[in-house]
Parts: structure tokens; sequence; C-alpha cells
């Protein structure tokens, strides 16, 4: 039979004790190479199927037009609740990160000394991060979130209690920091993969955007009431406040209806589990594309907090305020990034990716050669959009496409390049922009981000243009089941 023609298969997959009825269209060629296999693998590749359709299928519009497609996840009850949660714990967040390098400035008088406070913090999510997504994999996710969320509590708690009674020295806060990032290390892919559990794949992207905004939206509100309470009552209230703010998000966790979560399989024991989750992502072309692309990107391209400071004073003779006002023009277009993003029925992809990319390092390219500080503003927005919208897409390429019993480990890789690059790019664009100018910066990660997107696109144009059965071969390498969801990377 020909491969142009189609046959309408449906595949029925229960998503919570019988939720929902999905229908699929496959190509014919597709469902008849199950054929070929045994009972257990035509059940497998009959799910594979499902999940490789899963993030091209049409979303069902909510009802409300477009504000209704902006806020659909918020219908499901255990969201809402994550949500609120995150607003005050965002707050207390943003509140700790600048009463944390306050207090270690006011204890040492030293640039470097906050740096090393950034990388320790930093550090655990290289060492331990991809272990991270074992425990994700392996155990309930929810509770998984009960016990990070405590454990940052109860580390605010004590360096509430260190600064309050006067004994806190700079070493102190170095080793908070380190425990904070180990908790890190297991809370992010634990957290990420917890969306889908929520709210399944349908509002997957619209959650994701909708946690990015709130988080965007309380770093515009933490900073100042940790800046007004420094200045009145002191670092350790922060400290304090931080801690109690965790609470709302223990107590949302607490109050979710666990029947009304989306199961997923679980990964048993096992050695080998870390390297087993790096294989799969390496052997899923569907996975190491968008993961490859974005390892290059945020090593390069995600560098704004050290370039942008000298750019204001270099390039454009400012101060510190004209560093502020670059930086809010980018969070504002981090917000609007996110909206618009919680808003698109559009779903996530390769190719999606690959666009954002290019245009995040378009757009940087024309800041390199802003000739003027009004034509920086004008483009900081944009940046700040095309960046949010670029890691918004890539996190959900990669849940949407990975497997449940691996989903855990895939987001901790994701978890890892992209906040543990930081400690590498980071001194790269510094020495460059210092050394070089930050112009020069800002041009090469663009051209850089530019190429990869531009690789990453001609890799997904090749593959469309392999006959069926040679791209169904070379995704069927041993140790990848089941087989990734790239077989149109639209």
């Amino acid at each position: 039979m020909a491969r142009s023609r189609s046959r309408r298969f449906t595949i029925r997959a229960t998503w919570n004790r019988g939720r929902s009825v999905r229908s699929c269209l496959t190509s014919w060629t597709r469902i008849a190479s199950c054929s070929d296999s045994g009972p257990h693998d035509h059940r497998r590749t009959l799910v594979a199927v499902e999940r490789e359709t899963a993030v091209r299928e049409p979303v069902t519009p909510a009802k409300g037009g477009a504000l209704g497609r902006t806020f659909s996840s918020l219908r499901v009850r255990n969201f809402r609740l994550f949500i609120g949660g995150q607003v005050l714990s965002g707050i207390g967040t943003w509140m700790q990160w600048v009463a944390a390098p306050w207090l270690v400035l006011e204890l040492t008088g030293s640039g470097v000394a906050l740096g090393i406070d950034t990388a320790l913090a930093s550090l655990p999510i290289l060492l331990v991060g991809a272990w991270g997504g074992v425990l994700a994999d392996r155990f309930d996710n929810r509770r998984l979130q009960l016990g990070t969320q405590i454990a940052y509590a109860l580390l605010a708690a004590l360096l509430f209690a260190l600064d309050a009674t006067g004994v806190v020295r700079v070493w102190m806060v170095y080793a908070i920091s380190f425990a904070t990032g180990i908790v890190t290390a297991v809370d992010m892919p634990t957290r990420q993969s917890f969306y889908l559990e929520m709210v399944g794949p349908e509002d997957l992207t619209n959650a994701m955007s909708l946690n990015t905004a709130t988080f965007t939206g309380t770093r515009i509100v933490g900073p100042v009431i940790a800046g007004a309470m420094i200045t009145t009552v002191g670092t350790a209230p922060v400290f304090l406040a931080n801690a109690l703010t965790y609470l709302a998000v223990v107590a949302a966790l607490l109050a979710m209806r666990t029947a009304e979560l989306h199961p997923r399989e679980r990964a048993t024991r096992g050695r080998g589990q870390v390297r087993e989750g790096i294989a799969y992502v390496w052997r899923s072309p569907g996975l190491r594309r968008p993961m490859l692309l974005m390892a290059v990107v945020f090593l390069f391209s995600f560098n704004f907090a050290v370039l942008l400071p000298l750019l204001a004073v270099r390039s454009f003779d400012g101060d510190a305020g004209t560093f502020a006002g670059l930086l809010a023009l980018m969070g504002v277009g981090s917000l609007a990034g996110s909206l618009v993003m919680a808003g698109r029925s559009a779903n996530a992809s390769t190719r999606a990716l690959g666009g954002l990319g290019l245009a995040l390092g378009g757009l940087s390219l024309l800041l390199a050669v802003a000739p003027s500080l009004p034509v920086a503003w004008a483009l900081m927005p944009f940046v700040g959009a095309a960046g949010i919208a670029f890691a918004i897409t890539g996190n959900a390429t990669l849940q949407l496409t990975s497997t449940g019993e691996l989903r855990g480990r895939v987001m901790a890789l994701y978890t890892v390049i992209f906040i543990g690059s930081t400690p590498i790019g980071g001194p790269i664009a510094g020495w460059v922009g210092e050394h070089i100018g930050p112009r020069v910066g800002l041009a090469g990660g663009g051209a850089i981000a530019v190429l990869a997107a531009v690789g990453t696109l001609v890799a997904l144009a090749r593959d469309r243009s392999q006959p069926l059965s040679d791209r169904r071969t070379a995704r069927s390498w041993p140790g990848v089941q089941p087989p990734p969801r790239d077989a149109d990377p639209r």
C-alpha cells in the first residue's frame, strides 16, 4: 500500500482511571510494522505511537476564547493549588536571593566571595543532578516535592537562626548555599515531571508557561519587599519570611487529590540508571536534537546577566540604573512571553525550538550592534520574550517526547544544562566582555545560537526526506524503548 495512504487507528489510553480516551491518525505502514513483533512489543509499540502523536495532536480550544486558552490549566484543581503555593514561595525565594548575597557582602565586602557563593549553589546540580532524575523516576513525585520544600524551609530557617543570633560566618552561608543546591538537584527534575502528572499532556505547555509567568512576576515583587526589610529590620527576618512561604507549597501538596493525578510508569531500582537515561537521550533523535540545541544556547547565548552590566557601562556610558532598566525591560518581555506561550494552542516541537533559537540569536546580534541606548531598550522586551519562549518550548518538547519511566532522568539532564551551564558559560562570557568587549560577547553568543538552530532545522529536514522505513529503522536502536517521537519533526 502506498505510503501516502493512511488509515485511522484508534488507541485507547486510560489516563487516571479512564478519564479520557484519545484518538490518533497514523500511517498504515507504521501500524503494519507492529505485526512483526510479539504481543509484548505490539502493546509497547502502540503506546509509543500514541505518545508520538501526543505532541502533534490538535488541542481542543478551551472555552472562553484566547483568555480561556491562556489560563486553561487552572481548570485543574491540583494545579490551582500548586500555582497558588508557588506565588508565595516565589516571592520568598526572590527575597532570599537578594538578602543572601547582601549578607555575604556585609560579612566579607568581597565580590569574589559573592561569586563563590553563587558557584556553590550551582555546583551540586553539575555533580548530582542526574541522580536527582533517578529519584524522580523511581518515587512518588508529590512526596518528593513535599520533602524538598520542607528541606528548603529548614535551610532558610537555619540561616535565619545563625543571622539573628549574630554567630553567622561566611563559611556557614557557603555551606547552606551548597546544601540548597543539593536540594535543588532533586527538586527541579521532580517538579518538572510533576507538571505532567497534574495537568496531563494537553495542558502541559500552558501549565509550564503559567508557572514561568508566576515566577517572573514574583521577581518584581520579591526584591522590592526584601529591599524594604533589609533597610529597616536587617537580613535575618527575610530568611524567616522565606522559610514560612514554603509552608504554602507544603499545604498545597497535602491538599491535592491524588486520585486526580495522571498516573505514570515508575522505574524499578537497578544499576546503571543514570547511564540508561543518558543513553536514552543520545539514541533518541527526538530528545538528542533539542537537548543539544539547548545545551549550546544555554552555554553561550544565555549570559545576559554577565554581559548586560558591561554593555550598560562600557558601551552606553551608563550606571547601575542603566543596567537595571535593561534588565527590567527584559523581565517585562519574559512575563509577556510566558503569557503568550500559555495562550498558544500550538504544540511544542524541535522545529518550533529551532525557530525560537533563530529568533533569540538574531535579536542578540541586533542588540550587539544597537547604536544607542533607546534602541537597546526597545530590543530588550523581545530578547526576554524569545528567551523565555525558547526555554518553555524546549522543556515541554522533552517532557512530551520522553517515556514516563525515564522522564525524571531526561528532565534532570535538562536541569544540568540549564543551570549547570552557568558556572561554565558565565566566566567565558565575562572574559570576552572584559577583554574584547560586551558587544563581541553578545554577537558571538547570537551567532552560535543561529548556527546551532540552523543545524538542528537542517537535520530535521534531512530526516523528513528519508524513506519512512529508513527513519523507523534509525529510531529502533538497541536500548531505546519505546521509539522516540520524531517521525514527523514539525
